[in-house]
């Protein structure tokens, strides 16, 4: 059996993190599934999907300074050259974390650690409506 599930989240963008763990638990309660895998991806390059600690230390600032460090946002990108824009950045970062994440489900829930949370972040330079499909499997 497989359930999808479209879900969508807004974002302030610029390294805009938001937990989506109850948006993503509540599709597959849902689902029925009891035992099987949930995939969360991201529908497009400027944004990905992981896990963290959702605690403000993380997410405000420590977050955010490792994309910085990885790839800066006033760093020469060929992708702004090339179509005139201001995100070459954001498609870095987007790619460095991966659009997907895969949750195995056991006895109907998430299997995430006790200060795990799923959460997208959103690299853009503006605020967006994102697409986030969960697939859930059996």
């Amino acid at each position: 059996m497989v359930r999808t599930e479209k879900i969508q989240i807004k974002t302030k963008g610029n390294n805009d993190v938001v937990n989506i763990t109850d948006k993503v638990a509540s599709a597959v309660a849902k689902s029925g599934v009891k035992d099987g895998v949930a995939t969360v991806f991201n529908v497009g390059s400027t944004a990905g999907i992981t896990t963290t600690e959702f605690e403000p230390g993380l997410v405000n600032y420590d977050l955010e300074a490792a994309f910085e460090k990885l790839a800066p946002e006033k760093a020469r990108y060929e992708h702004e050259q090339t179509w005139h824009d201001d995100n070459g950045h954001a498609h870095v970062r987007a790619s460095l974390l991966g659009p997907s994440l895969s949750v195995p489900i056991v006895d109907g829930g998430l299997t995430l650690g006790t200060w795990q949370q799923i959460i997208l972040i959103d690299f853009d330079t503006r605020p967006r409506t994102r697409t986030v499909i969960c697939q859930i499997v059996s």
